[in-house]
């Protein structure tokens, strides 16, 4: 923890953003958020109060966690990501890019995170390419290990973006996602921001 802490102090402040932004979503779609997660994020100040998709979508969120209960977050990510046999909507990015039968995104994930010394923690029943595995991946990137920009394009462009759409817009059009409906518009537009600067690489 410490080390992390004194590696992210290292970082410019729009990566130190980016890094938490990234281990927000990873949170959220984890699991749901507790108490202290919305407080903390109704005191943030990740965005300012301008008029740009990110600021919009953020004060969205905010306006969300402000109105929320812990146990009804709690029953509605249970039912979307979890369920009972077979969730609503599948939090494994992997589904969502499949184009042909014998496909495995996944392989191709966990020889890129071997490459980087990422590993799946030994309590962690969730396959890597869990959304929330993917953006924590990406955290740790940018935040921990202070990969550089191309690399951390690349990742980007392989495991998150293509799949992370996809499920975002699954999320939206679940009639069960209410809260995380939100939170699912506020990554999409994250993600959109991301992609428009790694363009200009």
């Amino acid at each position: 923890m410490n080390d992390a802490a004194a590696s992210a102090s290292e970082l410019a402040p729009e990566d130190a953003a980016r890094a938490a932004i990234y281990g927000l979503i990873a949170r959220l779609f984890y699991s749901a958020p507790d108490k202290n997660l919305l407080g903390q994020i109704l005191h943030a100040d990740l965005f300012d109060a301008g008029e740009s998709a990110p600021s919009r979508a953020w004060r969205e969120l905010v306006s969300a966690c402000r109105d929320a209960f812990p146990v009804v977050l709690e029953n509605e990510h249970t039912e979307l990501f979890v369920g009972t046999g077979k969730s609503e909507v599948t939090p494994y990015l992997s589904h969502y890019v499949l184009k042909h039968a014998n496909d495995n995104p996944l392989v191709a994930l966990r020889q890129q995170l071997a490459a980087w010394s990422i590993g799946r923690r030994e309590s962690a029943f969730e396959n890597e390419d869990h959304i929330a595995g993917v953006c924590e991946a990406m955290r740790f990137a940018i935040a921990v290990q202070h990969r550089s920009e191309e690399e951390q394009k690349a990742f980007f462009d392989q495991f998150i973006y293509p799949g992370a759409t996809g499920f975002c817009n699954a999320v939206n059009a679940s009639p069960k996602a209410s809260f995380y409906g939100v939170v699912a518009r506020f990554t999409r537009v994250f993600l959109d921001v991301e992609r428009e600067a790694f363009a200009m690489l």
